[in-house]
Formats: structure tokens, sequence, C-alpha cells
């Protein structure tokens, strides 16, 4: 097990410990995080796919589908009171990141190698 700690920068995020629970997989990625926050019964298991979905099945979230809430929150944020260069630029970067993640999996639909540990 490990600890990031890449998020702590004030009061909130200091209070949250994030935890890697498992040891890295084939692809050399973790799979499952502990997310604590401050003891309190809000603390939550984040499960990533372990395996390609052919042979495992669906069993966990991706990247892409903690970027697409992450996107969605500055929207929001950005639609209202809250909106700020800041934001606008956390989501611009988001946007990017889940447009080449996606980019990504369609060229390996078109390879053929989509769900599988081939390259």
């Amino acid at each position: 097990m490990r600890k990031i700690e890449d998020h702590k920068v004030n009061l909130a995020n200091d209070r949250i410990e994030i935890t890697v629970m498992d040891e890295p997989g084939v692809g050399g990625a973790n799979h499952h995080y502990a997310v604590d926050v401050d003891g309190s019964e809000n603390g939550l298991d984040i499960y990533f796919q372990n395996g390609p979905i052919a042979e495992a099945g669906v069993n966990g979230v991706t990247q892409e589908v903690l970027i697409a809430i992450c996107i969605d929150r500055l929207r929001s944020f950005q639609a209202g009171p809250y909106a700020c260069r800041e934001n606008a630029l956390a989501l611009t970067k988001l946007e990017e990141a889940q447009h080449w993640l996606l980019s990504r999996t369609r060229a390996r639909m078109v390879r053929g190698v989509e769900g599988t540990h081939q390259k």
C-alpha cells in the first residue's frame, strides 16, 4: 500500500487520505484506491477495470468515467456563481485529456485490439 498526496493544498484536501490498495497489474497500473474523508462515513473505494473486458467482464470504472464526472462538476461551477479563469483552464485540460483517452480507445477499436493486452 502507498499513499497519494498530490491533492493536498488546503484544509479540505489535507484531511482526505488516498491509499493505493493493490499491486500494479499487467499494464503497470493499480486498480483499487481507498479514499478516506477524515475518518467519516463519506469515504469510498474506487475500483478500476481489471483485465480485458472479454476475459474479466466489466468490473470497474475507467479514467474516462472519473474525468467525465470532474468535467460535469466544473461545467456546473462555470454555469453558476463560481465561474473563474482557473476553472475554465482546468475544464479545458480535462476535456483535452478525455479527448485523447477516447481517441486512443477508438484507434484500438479500429485495430481490433481494444479489450485485450495487445498494443
